[in-house]
C-alpha cells in the first residue's frame, strides 16, 4: 500500500465536472494498493498518515500530524501508484490489486479514517476519471509505504 500525501491549504476532485470532494487545510491523500496488501496493512496506513509529523509548530518544525491540528483530509484512490516504471517508456501496472479488492480496502481505509479522525474526511470517486485540483503548502510531499 502506498499514499502519497500532500500539505495543502485547500484540495478538490471533481468528476465529470461535479464536485465530489473537498478539503481546507489539512492533507490530500492519493492512494493506491498492490497485489498482497491486507486489512494488516491499511490499519497500519492509517496509524501512520494520523501520526506523521508534517505541520509546524510553534517553532515552524514539522512537529505535529493531522490529528494535532485537527485538518482536513481528502482521500483519492489512485492506481497508478503502483507502477513498475524500473525500465522501458511504459510503466507495468502488474503489481496493482485487483480493482475489486483495492475497492474494499479503499471503501475499508475511508471508514477507519473517517473511525479514528476527528477533521473533516472526503474523498474523490474510486475509479472514475477525476480532475483534482490543489494549493500545495510548503511544497510538502512524502510517499508512505507499508
Amino acid at each position: 500500500m502506498k499514499c502519497l500525501i500532500q500539505r495543502v491549504t485547500k484540495a478538490t476532485v471533481e468528476v465529470a465536472g461535479e464536485r465530489v470532494g473537498a478539503i481546507d487545510k489539512g492533507l490530500l491523500v492519493f492512494v493506491g494498493f498492490e497485489k498482497g496488501d491486507d486489512r494488516a496493512r491499511v490499519a497500519r496506513m492509517g496509524e501512520r498518515l494520523l501520526g506523521y509529523r508534517l505541520f509546524s509548530d510553534s517553532e515552524g518544525r514539522m512537529n505535529q500530524s493531522i490529528r494535532d491540528v485537527a485538518g482536513d483530509v481528502l482521500l483519492v484512490s489512485q492506481f497508478t501508484l503502483a507502477a513498475d516504471t524500473k525500465k522501458g517508456a511504459r510503466p507495468s501496472f502488474s503489481s496493482a490489486a485487483e480493482p475489486q479488492v483495492a475497492r474494499l480496502f479503499f471503501d475499508e481505509f475511508v471508514e477507519l479514517m473517517r473511525a479514528q479522525h476527528r477533521g473533516h474526511i472526503a474523498t474523490g470517486r474510486f475509479g472514475a476519471n477525476m480532475q483534482v485540483s490543489l494549493v500545495n503548502d510548503g511544497p510538502v510531499t512524502f510517499l508512505l509505504e507499508t
